[in-house]
């Protein structure tokens, strides 16, 4: 066991109110790596979208097809590297800038969240700033298991005595301040492979971010944030939850199935090359059959067949049969998951699915019939510049990290205790540099 002083990568400073910052971010999923660069300006707080401080301004978009990553995690180092290169170099051709630093999603790992609890004696005095640095620092130490990274460190929320939900509890007179901590984690060898990656192609990293957090951030509009609504990210390889409640990211949970592994049923069930699946499934698949699925016929070139002249013919309803119960194994987890959390109540009866997986023909229907909420598809919201591609479900984890700067200060980390260095990328010099560049 060890404590989580910090977290496996630095945290970000609050932005600066009165200039603007470029960011550089990267999407690193099964299917596709995303590299985004945006300006962040900032402006009146937006009460259509929660939280939001700055508008974002895209200045450069580049994404590529993943190699090496399985699952959101990397499995082979050199073609990782390569993808991330592709992508990154098509961004900063579109921006006209250079890349030296980005934001990193993790969606691999087996995210889960952990909550604590802390209090300090106050002794009915009014409470003030070192009562509640001392009440987070008592809140942040608690242990985590040695294989497990601290990705996140939020507070919740603050008690004074019986009262619960304090905002800010200054100036408030009790006997006992507590404190609400969420905590989440991943698997440390997991998400130090994706920073060693991403430092491979010479990069730093920011920070690294959870998936359905920034996929919330982006999708999330109106009170949905406050009033309690589920995120579900269905990416390629995993299927990651987050649960939001007053406004703050309360729960997250993954699962290791999600539309690839609809690709493979496609590819065993039909005897086509993987391939030839995804574009079956892109152009025809449906989780409900229609009146005409059976009189429906597509063609398939089965492997090894390459070379015949005529195609082999399946009914449209075959596809859907292949398709449809892995779609409801994976809804049915989330839906059992979220019972098991503890979180259900806070989750509200909204769900909102992101994520190129849940782009299937009816998935919606399915999904609110099998978790017993409303369900609508999320998309990118109140990001200026986005090119008509990435305004769609499947880049709303990406458009979410462009986000996240303006709530980054909500976290908090205890500073790491390290020797420093008066030379190098993370040095004393160059961290105070980075510290000034940001500040002012």
């Amino acid at each position: 066991m060890k404590s989580f002083p910090h977290a496996v990568t630095p945290r970000l400073r609050p932005l600066p109110t009165r200039r603007a910052l470029d960011f550089s971010v990267l999407d690193i999923g099964t299917s596709k790596i995303v590299c985004l660069i945006g300006r962040l300006r900032p402006v009146d707080t937006d009460q259509f979208l929660p939280g939001r401080t700055h508008k974002v301004e895209i200045l450069g978009v580049g994404h590529q097809r993943s190699r090496g990553i399985k699952a959101g995690a990397v499995v082979d180092m050199e073609a990782a590297e390569h993808s991330i290169r592709v992508a990154v170099d098509a961004a900063e051709r579109m921006a006209e800038a250079r890349v030296e630093s980005v934001i990193v999603s993790v969606s691999a790992g087996r995210l889960m969240s952990e909550h604590y609890s802390a209090t300090v004696p106050v002794s009915g005095r009014p409470v003030h700033d070192g009562d509640i640095q001392r009440v987070l620092r008592t809140g942040s130490d608690h242990s985590v298991r040695a294989d497990r990274s601290v990705v996140h460190s939020m507070p919740m929320g603050f008690s004074l005595d019986a009262t619960r939900g304090v905002h800010d509890p200054r100036g408030m007179v009790g006997e006992e301040l507590g404190l609400d901590m969420h905590v989440v984690t991943a698997d440390s060898a997991t998400v130090r492979n994706l920073v060693l990656c991403v430092e491979r192609c010479h990069l730093s990293v920011k920070t690294v971010v959870a998936a359905p957090y920034t996929a919330g951030l982006a999708a999330l509009a109106d009170d949905e944030a406050e009033i309690g609504v589920s995120v579900v990210d269905m990416g390629a390889g995993t299927t990651s939850v987050g649960v939001f409640s007053g406004g703050r990211f309360v729960h997250t949970d993954s699962i290791a199935l999600g539309g690839h592994h609809v690709t493979l049923d496609i590819a065993r069930g039909l005897s086509i090359k993987v391939d030839d699946a995804e574009r079956l499934k892109t152009l025809h698949a449906s989780v409900f059959s229609g009146v005409t699925d059976d009189h429906e016929m597509i063609g398939i070139m089965p492997v090894g067949d390459e070379d015949a002249a005529v195609l082999h013919h399946v009914p449209k309803s075959q596809l859907v049969r292949i398709v449809k119960p892995r779609v409801e194994e994976t809804l049915e987890l989330v839906r059992d998951r979220l019972r098991a959390s503890g979180h259900a109540m806070e989750a509200g009866k909204r769900v909102v699915l992101t994520g190129g997986a849940c782009q299937l023909t009816g998935l919606a229907d399915l999904a609110a019939k099998i978790l017993g909420r409303q369900v609508r598809i999320g998309r990118p919201l109140g990001i200026r510049s986005l090119p008509e591609y990435a305004k769609g479900p499947s880049f709303a984890a990406s458009v979410g990290l462009l986000v996240y700067p303006q709530r980054a200060g909500e976290e908090h980390f205890e500073a790491a205790r390290s020797p420093l260095r008066a030379t190098g990328t993370h040095g004393y010099l160059s961290r105070v540099g980075q510290w000034l560049k940001e500040s002012f």
